[in-house]
């Protein structure tokens, strides 16, 4: 393992001091395809691997799933708790809590779980954020950019994209013809030879790449490792008892943000109505024959998973054969 992190920092290192320009574009290209590959096998090493650690072996339930994501006293236990109504234990320093904590978050008739990272689990960690249908990304109201391009460094590293959509790139692999570039617009990055020496590093030599937008290396490669999560992010700024309203304005302003205090309460209710948009999750009330509609305990489905089909797989996989 720390053969793989050694590499990384070495790769990291030498792309930190190449200059950007055309000439350096291509080996910047190929030291991207290289870093990218390292993180996946420090994620998932060859020969597979190894146990999951205590309290990580979290069972997916509910309607939805979401990670609690940030540095350690930044109040995630204190929000786990207020909004789930589940105990995890909360101190005044660090690394309180050891592992993950699972809690249910009931809102509009959903069922949302909740998880909370622990402590020094890196790589569980992130195996679990894959999982999750949201991340609540906490920070500190104090220092938060600095906290944020750390967290979100290290999760685009292990593949996660946050309030990303994926690529708008064709790829596919063939047996000959070499390697096929089709631009539809004109791009300002990627060009044929950069193209094929990315290709190559994953020995990729029969190829069809159609780019249908302005893309970079970055997302040619993600759309070859093929194992990206793209999941929705909201920015969680918590302890905003200790700043003014002067600063609170300014804070409503960012993209993705929901400024609160965990400690006071404040602000839940912009919180939890934003999760069920980011979620986009719909309610369907079913009604018993000859009976007034059940207004209680509502089906809950993704908005892009909406059919019959769906409606019925939600109550239970045999109905859809059944279904006349």
């Amino acid at each position: 393992m720390s053969t793989i992190l050694e590499k990384i920092a070495a790769i990291e290192a030498e792309m930190a001091r190449t200059q950007k320009n055309k000439a350096t574009a291509g080996h910047l290209g190929l030291l991207k395809a290289r870093l990218a590959k390292l993180r996946r096998e420090l994620i998932t090493p060859k020969g597979g691997g190894g146990g999951t650690g205590e309290g990580f072996d979290v069972a997916k339930t509910g309607d939805a799933r979401v990670g609690f994501v940030g540095f350690p006293s930044v109040g995630k236990s204190t929000l786990l708790s207020n909004l789930a109504g589940v105990y995890s234990e909360v101190a005044a320093y660090e690394f309180t809590t050891l592992t993950t904590v699972p809690g249910c978050i009931k809102y509009k008739g959903a069922k949302i779980q909740g998880a909370k990272d622990g402590k020094g689990r890196g790589r569980q960690v992130i195996a679990v954020a894959r999982t999750c249908s949201l991340i609540f990304l906490c920070l500190d109201v104090l220092k938060p950019l600095h906290h944020k391009k750390l967290i979100e460094h290290e999760l685009e590293g292990f593949g996660l994209r946050l309030n990303k959509q994926p690529p708008n790139i064709y790829f596919k692999k063939k047996d000959k013809g070499g390697i096929n570039l089709n631009c539809m617009v004109p791009q300002s990055e990627l060009d044929s030879d950069m193209v094929k020496t990315i290709l190559s590093e994953y020995k990729i030599h029969n190829a069809d790449v159609t780019l249908k937008y302005d893309a970079t290396s970055d997302d040619l490669i993600d759309v070859i490792e093929g194992n990206r999560i793209y999941i929705p992010c909201i920015y969680i700024l918590n302890k905003i008892d200790q700043i003014s309203i002067e600063e609170l304005d300014v804070i409503y302003k960012i993209p993705h943000c929901v400024p609160i205090s965990a400690h006071h309460r404040w602000n839940f209710d912009d919180l939890l109505e934003k999760m069920w948009e980011y979620l986009k999750l719909v309610r369907i009330y079913t009604k018993p024959k000859g009976q007034l509609p059940d207004y209680n305990s509502p089906i809950v489905l993704h908005s892009d998973h909406t059919t019959v089909e769906d409606f019925c797989n939600k109550l239970h996989r045999s109905i859809a054969k059944e279904f006349k």
